[in-house]
């Protein structure tokens, strides 16, 4: 991933997560990256190895692409703040949530991996430089961010989201 997103040329905020094993140790991060990768990124990256508050992450309008796992919360969070994404799901109903987001929704691009389940560098900067150079890469952040104002006008007053919740407290509230 280090080299994937060194090599697109593009800024970035990379949350480094080790596994529960690595972590009990809590590797310093140099330890975890190609070396001299933090020294050649410094002027357009930032790497954390900890938690990183994602709601603020990603209505922050610096954002312009979210390489996601597709989890429920993630994807819809990206989407509620209008931020395309590059789909890589690890699992389970990850999964489904990619062919939502990536075949259905448009919102999204898929991360390729190879047959032993991982994705190259050359995967990884091939994708970001399309979400943010090209013409697929405006025209899914123009879909996102249509999907953006339907989900905020779904919740707001007199939304399909509220009608639908106050009418189920009514049938409650009545039985």
């Amino acid at each position: 991933m280090a080299l994937g997103l060194e090599n697109s040329g593009s800024r970035f905020l990379w949350v480094v997560r080790c596994s529960s094993a690595a972590a009990a140790g809590e590797p310093e991060l140099e330890a975890v990256l190609p070396e001299g990768f933090l020294e050649r990124t410094k002027e357009r990256g930032l790497v954390l190895m900890s938690w990183a508050p994602q709601m603020e992450v990603l209505s922050h309008g610096a954002v312009g692409g979210f390489v996601t796992h597709c989890g429920q919360s993630s994807v819809f969070e990206a989407l509620s703040f209008g931020v395309p994404m590059i789909a890589w799901p690890l699992y389970a109903e990850q999964k489904f949530s990619r062919v939502a987001i990536v075949e259905e929704m448009k919102v999204a691009l898929p991360l390729e991996m190879t047959a032993d389940g991982f994705v190259t560098a050359a995967e990884l900067e091939k994708r970001v430089r399309e979400l943010m150079e090209s013409k697929r890469g405006r025209e899914i952040r123009r879909r996102v961010t249509e999907m953006k104002y339907s989900m905020a006008a779904a919740v707001g007053k007199g939304g399909s989201s509220i009608v639908s919740l106050e009418k189920f407290m009514e049938t409650v509230i009545r039985s």
